[in-house]
């Protein structure tokens, strides 16, 4: 198993931060990492998400949520081909911490491809997270934040 983890403290209260992540049809105007979503976040749907890491061609997938756990956790699972070849475990945690909430997001990847693929594109993909990461942070932070407002 090869693992990413990105985190990020937003000023805001997890609320917030869970609706702007679950909006999916919202990423379009506001993440450079999951360029566009579609589907309703509960446990056993299938979603459409594009992603395109830096420096990287986008990709679609269709994965299944596996964890719609309102405020603290979403996840899906979702392969390239059959799955055991690259699979990818994506979950976005919400914790509350004082002052707003800690967002964490990770993925998970296994499958016969997961070694190889991981060591040409880990930067990409960490690239990604951490932009997205920031991005949620000033969309959550410029609805709640005194000053903050773009």
């Amino acid at each position: 198993m090869q693992q990413i983890t990105t985190t990020i403290d937003i000023d805001a209260p997890i609320d917030i931060v869970w609706q702007r992540l679950t909006d999916l049809a919202g990423h379009e105007a506001w993440n450079p990492f999951i360029t566009s979503a579609a589907g309703i976040v509960a446990e056993g749907e299938r979603i459409e998400v594009t992603m395109m890491p830096p420096g990287r061609r986008a990709s679609t997938f269709r994965p299944t949520i596996t964890v719609a756990d309102e405020p603290t956790a979403f996840e899906w699972l979702g392969s390239v081909g059959r799955r055991g070849i690259f699979d990818g475990r994506h979950a976005f945690r919400l914790e509350p911490i004082e002052g707003g909430t800690r967002f964490t997001q990770s993925e998970q990847f296994t499958g016969l491809l997961a070694r190889p693929l991981l060591m040409t594109m880990r930067s990409a993909v960490t690239e990604g997270f951490a932009s997205m990461n920031a991005a949620l942070k000033d969309l959550c932070e410029a609805e709640t934040v005194p000053g903050r407002a773009d």
